[in-house]
């Protein structure tokens, strides 16, 4: 699915399986975004098939954080080109309470060639900015692209949801701030971890409120 020139989603709408949308971003450098499962990765393989290209093609993959619906794909892109990003709260986090990770993923060496900090990410001729986003776990980034006013959230919001907070490092209140501060962007397209993205300034600005007036009692 097109959402602009040159940016897709490869949702993923199964109800019996979990799994994560995946982005891709066919800039000067191709970028892929969460790509979800490595059980499941066929829904994105198949959406890049049908762009003629292959996971062999891409040269950046970023992790919005490390729970396996969202990074146990790197393990294709082992032997290829492609850099893997992740933040470096979220590798000290995995590294502290999960030292076998990267052996339950499939790949026990595995490290990630970038550690992302907060602020700019320059990717060929695309400008990003990295938003640190802590809640959903330590070490969660959003991704914004200021030039196409496109956020992408991981599982910080959804389409009138938020995510949870009860799984290793959530922290309800840490959400709360993270949320607040995404809210405040200026963003046309809000693309999330999972279910329907929401499009239109004037939508994403409802969908926030909605997420404060009922979401952030709970938190």
């Amino acid at each position: 699915m097109e959402i602009l020139d040159h940016l897709h989603l490869f949702p993923w709408n199964s109800m019996t399986a979990n799994n994560c949308n995946t982005y891709f971003i066919d800039g000067e450098k191709r970028i892929l975004i969460d790509p979800g499962h490595y059980h499941l990765f066929d829904h994105v393989r198949n959406g890049l098939s049908r762009l003629s290209l292959s996971p062999e093609d891409m040269d950046l993959v970023i992790i919005t954080h490390g729970h396996p619906d969202h990074m146990e794909g790197v393990r294709i892109f082992q032997g290829t080109n492609a850099i893997v990003a992740v933040s470096s709260a979220e590798m000290a986090f995995i590294q502290t309470v999960a030292p076998q990770y990267g052996k339950a993923l499939g790949i026990p060496d595995f490290e990630p060639q970038v550690l992302l900090q907060e602020g700019d990410l320059k990717v060929g001729d695309l400008a990003f900015e990295v938003i640190p986003t802590p809640g959903h776990s330590p070490g969660s980034i959003c991704l914004y692209w200021p030039d196409r006013k496109v956020l992408f959230t991981g599982d910080v919001v959804f389409n009138q949801g938020i995510g949870r907070t009860d799984l290793p490092g959530g922290n309800g209140r840490e959400l709360k701030e993270s949320i607040r501060r995404i809210s405040r962007l200026d963003v046309e397209y809000l693309l999330t971890g999972h279910g329907d993205i929401v499009k239109g300034s004037e939508a994403v600005k409802a969908n926030f409120k909605t997420i404060e007036d009922y979401w952030f009692g709970y938190l």
